[in-house]
């Protein structure tokens, strides 16, 4: 075999301007897309210019070796893996290269994502409305790839519908322009003359093999090529080809005025078939999208903490199907007339909320703006949602999208359904029932024969059902592995030898991803499986509870293949995930990524002992544990669990770093180090010892060091009154020793709502118990653990009690409620993480008094990346609007880039300032003179006063600054929020 990544050394890496990839993890991370399938890449380029992308072309022409564009690697069929040089275009080919308003069109390069594509466009009244799914991480040269669709297709059409042009690199090395041929302009060139002689010559067999369905993207758009009913656009033949026929450098764009006066009803159907036989009437009443929800998906999504309020508040009852029926007029009466009429439609279809079981039904209205994105955000988190099952088996994508008409739809779902019951299986199912193609994902473990046989005989009956039924078999996600070899069957011979003519037309080196849409495998190949024959993880010994996953290392196997590659932590705006991601933009540093490289590790696929490799260590080194993922990955992957598992694997063989030993152990040598706080505090803030020390201890240079504070909080002093309700304030190490300050006022706080504040004390008196949370951040597990006992052994008094704690850093109190619990069965830790609250927390949920004055200033709140992960941000923001005049916003910033010791880590201090800029400063900096700036943890306060100079405030401290010395109360600034009552669980 030869050695291509040599030869690309050789000859590329002086020539190009972005990155060459070639060892084993990098290839690793580009294996596989959202489908089932796993390919090695030969090399990855990560392109910095289209001339890296020529040169690429050019040496893969020469050598003879495949090479594939890449985009988001979303793709559900295989059609963005290979064995070939993969090109990513994400990172670098990003750019809006021209915006012309008045004529309503846009040029893009290839990496372009959808979501910040439309966010340039929103200001000038436009948007690209292929509203894919995947629109958060979707590039616009992998959505034309693909002939993407999106759930409002029925108004807009198909990706096909909107573009204009394409320029592309061919495997030649030329580059044209494809768009509209002007009919006036003959003759012309010999390589379009070539294509419409094609279209003319099989202009018959296309009309007699293409279905006359709107999503029909299966097979090449030969139709493109028929001259007659409309004029012909050149580029309709490179959408929906797969990367098989060119590289798209520049793609040019239709674009629609924005949607006003949008409204949703979401109806309600005691039975599936009664949805799917209500579709063909709904859609006379004019909606832009109509799209389904199953029951498997309303009960899965409740489990998912992101999602469970929201489909709360628009399910009613316990339907078995629910159409998400929406309507966009101008007129903005128009639409509410059209959600009425559909009330009356449901009602004469025979449906009602107060109808016997058989019958009910309805339409649930949303026409708050805020609530119909959170629907939207459900049903486009549709896949996601379904792959969340903890089970081996998976809803698997195979016939997901097939299209037919709306007059066939109840007898083709029940069909299909009665097919998968006499495989065993069952089916779940969502999207786009407006044009009669639903995701349907029947549940199987394609790590069995049996279930793969299953596989091939459902596939093999369901294109057979197509086919009677005139339908599209590749209705929306395309061709790639999964349908490209039922081709002749769906379209016939000669319509195949078309296909594989217009391809050596345009890629006469046969280099673009061969092997789909022509010539294609077998598609239960399962040597290109993501989990092929031989598949096995050794057992694994983990130092974390993971019961609740299947698999070795007692569910850690399971947990690790939660991850489906959908890429919803691609997304480069709104939530916190990724946060390194966002900075650096490459695969590696991904929740993806990581996924990706831990299950090619335990599964031995990278060679013996990777989990503890250095070069896991890098692929771990920028997660910044922030758990963003743990809430915002639909399928629940919890990357900073797993990165404790990869530091206690590599300390158990390589041990651990001085830097990781001093960031653990801080809880044991902070009572001696305050104590010399007159000497340590400026060798922390001098610059010189700082670089002197930076080889030692591993911290920056360039980052002054926090400040101890010899006062600390004295437990001896009263706490509350002596009658109150009794509640534990937690005093974590880094309030302790460095912002004591926060623990005198949640003291101060807490007492003068009327309770009496109790200090836990060690026995024997001692240093302050700690949690362990950082020993656990650096992977030294025991240490945590007998940390944490001790924790338990000081607490059990009032654990036996019931009675509540309280603590105010985030990453110690919530701890209490996710990692700590999984390294003990011991039960006085299921009761701790019951009856743990942080500060504010506890006040939301309290029906307490607490006198506040105001405070007519405005207010910026940064929430810590926990509070985020566990949704407690919102009870931050009520208790301090509680405070009379305070005006309380949010950031809008996803991390802070601090994380603890990572801000302070000589390698990754630079990233933690670039992240903390991508949204974090720059809301600070363009705040109001004047605003009081409340960070959620100590991190957050540390990075915002260490880059802007401003002081950050725990909400202790404001609510403290509020308190009426007299002692009285206002009825407007009384904290007596409802609830559960602290002691009960969440």
């Amino acid at each position: 075999m030869r050695d291509i990544s040599g030869l690309l050394k050789s000859r590329l890496c002086g020539k190009l301007g972005g990155e060459l990839l070639t060892d084993p993890f990098s290839l690793g991370r580009y294996a596989t897309d959202a489908s089932i399938y796993q390919m090695l890449p030969h090399a990855v380029v990560v392109p910095k210019s289209q001339d890296d992308v020529s040169a690429t072309v050019d040496f893969a022409r020469e050598q003879g070796i495949p090479v594939l564009p890449r985009g988001g690697g979303t793709s559900q069929c295989g059609q963005t893996v290979n064995h070939a040089i993969v090109m990513d275009c994400s990172k670098y080919l990003d750019r809006i290269i021209d915006l012309d308003v008045r004529n309503r069109r846009c040029r893009v390069e290839p990496g372009v994502v959808l979501d910040r594509l439309n966010r340039h466009l929103e200001s000038h009244g436009l948007w690209f409305p292929v509203d894919v799914s995947t629109a958060s991480r979707a590039t616009i040269g992998g959505m034309a790839a693909n002939n993407s669709c999106g759930s409002r297709s029925i108004r807009y059409g198909l990706m096909r519908d909107n573009v204009l042009s394409i320029d592309a690199l061919l495997s030649s090395g030329d580059t044209r322009t494809f768009g509209p041929l002007d009919p006036e302009s003959v003759p012309h060139d010999l390589l379009t003359e070539r294509l419409l002689d094609l279209g003319r010559r099989e202009r018959a067999e296309i009309a007699r093999r293409f279905p006359g369905l709107l999503r029909r993207v299966g097979g090449y758009n030969l139709d493109a090529l028929v001259t007659g009913k409309s004029p012909v656009n050149l580029s309709h033949v490179l959408v929906g080809s797969e990367g098989t026929l060119a590289h798209f450098r520049e793609i040019e764009l239709g674009l629609s005025p924005l949607p006003r006066n949008r409204v949703l009803g979401v109806c309600h159907f005691p039975g599936f078939r009664a949805a799917m036989e209500s579709v063909r009437h709904l859609v006379t009443l004019g909606p832009a999208a109509v799209e389904l929800i199953d029951r498997t998906m309303i009960d899965l999504s409740r489990e998912i903490p992101a999602f469970r309020d929201t489909v709360d508040r628009f399910v009613r009852g316990a339907p078995q199907a629910l159409l998400l029926v929406e309507f966009a007029e101008d007129e903005p009466g128009e639409g509410i007339r059209r959600l009425r009429a559909l009330g009356t439609l449901m009602s004469d279809l025979g449906f009602g909320f107060d109808n016997p079981p058989s019958s009910r039904g309805g339409v649930v209205e949303a026409i708050d703006p805020v609530l119909q994105n959170a629907i939207f955000e459900v049903r486009k988190a549709g896949l996601n949602i379904m792959m969340s099952m903890k089970d081996d088996r998976k809803p698997i994508s195979f016939i997901e999208d097939c299209a037919v008409e709306l007059r066939d739809l109840p007898e083709y779902t029940a069909r299909l359904n009665d097919l998968f019951r006499r495989h065993g299986t069952y089916g779940t199912w969502y999207a786009h029932a407006s044009v009669g193609c639903l995701h349907v994902r029947p549940v199987l473990n394609i790590r069995q024969d049996k279930d793969v046989r299953a596989m091939r005989a459902i596939a093999e009956a369901c294109f057979e059902m197509v086919r009677e039924y005139k339908g599209s078999h590749s209705g929306e996600h395309g061709d790639g592995l999964c349908r490209s070899e039922f081709h002749e069957k769906m379209f016939g011979r000669r319509m195949v030898d078309a296909f594989g003519e217009l391809k050596r037309l345009l890629d006469p080196a046969e280099i673009f991803n061969p092997g789909r849409i022509v010539d294609a495998p077998k598609m239960d190949d399962r040597t290109l499986f993501r989990f092929p024959p031989g598949y096995r993880v050794a057992p694994l010994r983990t130092v974390l509870d993971w019961k609740g996953w299947p698999g070795e290392g007692g569910g850690f196997q399971g947990a690790v293949e939660m991850c489906n590659n959908n890429g919803a932590c691609r997304k480069l705006s709104g939530g916190t995930m990724c946060p390194s991601y966002r900075a650096t933009r490459d695969e590696q540093h991904l929740t993806r990524g990581r996924a990706n490289t831990l299950r090619l590790a335990i599964s031995g696929q990278l060679g013996s002992n990777a989990l503890a490799s250095g070069a896991m260590q890098e692929t771990m080194g920028l997660c910044l544990s922030c758990k963003a993922c743990k809430r915002e990955c639909p399928t629940g992957v919890d990357m900073a669990r797993m990165k404790i598992e990869v530091d206690a694997a590599h300390h158990a063989l390589h041990g651990a770093s001085l830097h990781a030993r001093l960031v653990a152990n801080l809880p044991r040598y902070a009572p001696a180090a305050a104590r010399f706080s007159w000497l340590l505090n400026p060798l922390g803030k001098s610059r010189m010892v700082r670089t002197l020390l930076e080889p030692v201890t591993g911290m920056s240079r360039d980052r002054p060091l926090p400040t101890w504070q010899r006062d600390g909080l004295t437990p001896a002093r009263p706490g509350g009154l002596e009658n109150g309700k009794p509640v534990v304030l937690f005093p974590d190490t880094f309030n302790t020793w460095f912002e004591p300050e926060n623990l005198r006022a949640g003291r101060t706080v807490l007492a003068r709502a009327g309770y009496r504040v109790i200090h836990p004390q060690p026995e024997p008196a001692g240093r302050p118990a700690c949690c362990g949370r950082t020993f656990l951040t650096v992977g030294m597990v025991e240490q945590a653990r007998r940390e944490y006992m001790r924790l338990l052994d000081t607490l059990q008094p009032y654990l036996e009690q019931g009675i509540p704690m309280v603590g105010l850093e985030p990453s110690c109190l919530l701890g209490m409620r996710d990692e700590l619990p999984a390294l003990t069965n011991d039960p006085r830790a299921r009761r701790l993480a019951q009856l743990s609250y942080l500060f504010e927390e506890f006040l939301d949920r309290e029906d307490s008094e607490l006198p506040l004055l105001p405070l007519k200033r405005p207010a910026l709140v940064h929430g810590h990346c926990h509070q985020k992960a566990f949704d407690l941000v919102p009870g931050l923001l009520r208790t301090l609007e509680r405070v009379p005049g305070l005006t309380v916003r949010e950031t809008g910033a996803g991390c802070c880039g601090m994380a603890g010791a990572f801000g302070y880590r000589r390698e990754t201090a630079a990233l933690s300032r670039q992240i903390a800029s991508l949204g974090l400063l720059p809301a600070i900096r363009d705040a109001a003179p004047g605003t009081l700036i409340i960070g959620g943890g100590t991190s957050c306060r540390h990075q915002i006063t260490l880059e802007t100079g401003h002081p950050a405030f725990h909400a202790a401290r404001i609510l403290e600054m509020a308190l009426d010395p007299s002692g009285t109360t206002t009825g407007q600034g009384t904290i007596r929020p409802g609830g559960r009552q602290p002691g009960t669980p969440a």
